[in-house]
């Protein structure tokens, strides 16, 4: 039994290093390689983003895929890192992380919206309550022995 936690712990030792660690680093450096050429070779953004992508995705190991967040900053990173080599792609970095404050303003804008709807469906409610009970009243104050159509 000794034996056999031995041997699984050496294959972990091994095995998850290799698993976590080298993969990711080739990915992300193919991974920038990739979107820097097909940008500079004239390739919009969206296209030269989709082929790194997917190339780090599906070359990351593991149980977790690489979020586009996560890969957008490993291309950044190696593109800073290896500045010599990928002097030319610096300027195409700020596709990758699209303008934040633009996004905040649309989520502000997008939560006073909601908010807005809110206020009117709460006032139609509470403006329908009122005529119910003003419908309520005047139905009470005018009942069929005070109305009679034919007393002068």
């Amino acid at each position: 039994m000794k034996r056999f936690k031995k041997l699984i712990l050496l294959a972990l030792g091994i095995f998850i290093p290799l698993t976590l660690t080298t993969p990711k680093v080739n990915a992300s450096s193919f991974g920038a390689e990739i979107f820097c050429t097909m940008r500079d070779g004239g390739n919009d953004h969206e296209s030269s983003w989709d082929a790194a992508y997917t190339y780090i995705k599906k070359q990351k190991g593991g149980l977790f895929k690489v979020s586009p967040k996560n890969a957008a900053a490993q291309i950044t990173e190696t593109v800073i890192r290896e500045r010599e080599k990928f002097s030319y792609c610096v300027e195409y970095l700020d596709n990758l992380h699209p303008n934040r404050k633009l996004i905040r303003e649309l989520e502000k804008e997008e939560k006073r919206k909601e908010k807005e709807a809110q206020n009117r469906e709460n006032k139609k409610i509470q403006l329908e309550k009122e005529l119910e009970e003003t419908n309520k009243e005047i139905s009470e104050e005018f009942t069929d022995e005070t109305f009679d159509r034919y007393s002068y």
